[in-house]
């Protein structure tokens, strides 16, 4: 009898162990739910995409070649592309953005924008059977790929950017592919 009292004791401290190690190695940098990508290193997908805004070009990527680019994935429903947004605005003049917009409206993507602003310089709707994000192999929103200046995806963030990411990774990796 006693030990049928004693296990829900032992799972309740074997779960509460397990979510702290979670918590620890995630403050030490560690994202387990980083999932790699394969395209390190090759050729960024082909897309045309129409803009949903009057303002700004669509996304083509031909248009980009020489140029390093950063390829972010968003939508209007999504929560942490949000607080990304605000980071992404400080960058419009250190990298060429792309915005490109996953399983979102135009008229909501056209609020979203106008709410936060757009620091895009060219953005492009998804297709509605998703080929340019699955030619990524996008796991979700947001996702983020640095294109160096011949089309090869250099980096990928499966994640929203931190500022911390954005001063210690990404611009050291802009300015290194710009020169």
């Amino acid at each position: 009898m006693k030990r049928t009292l004693f296990l829900p004791l032992a799972i309740f401290v074997v779960l509460c162990g397990a979510f702290l190690g979670q918590i620890l190695r995630m403050t030490r940098g560690e994202m387990p739910n980083d999932i790699p990508t394969v395209m390190i290193d090759r050729d960024a997908p082909a897309f045309d995409l129409p803009s949903p805004v009057a303002d700004r070009p669509g996304a083509d990527i031909a248009a980009l070649k020489g140029k390093v680019v950063l390829v972010n994935f968003f939508a209007s429903w999504c929560v942490p592309c949000r607080s990304e947004h605000r980071l992404l605005s400080t960058l419009s003049d250190k990298v060429e953005l792309v915005g490109l917009v996953y399983r979102d409206s135009p008229e909501a993507t056209r609020r979203y924008l106008e709410q936060l602003g757009n620091p895009y310089g060219a953005i492009g709707m998804v297709e509605a059977d998703s080929r340019t994000a699955i030619d990524f192999g996008l796991t979700g929103v947001p996702e983020s790929y640095l294109i160096d200046r011949q089309g090869h995806i250099r980096y990928a963030w499966k994640r929203p950017f931190t500022a911390e990411e954005i001063a210690g990774k990404l611009l050291p990796l802009v300015k290194e592919l710009s020169r």
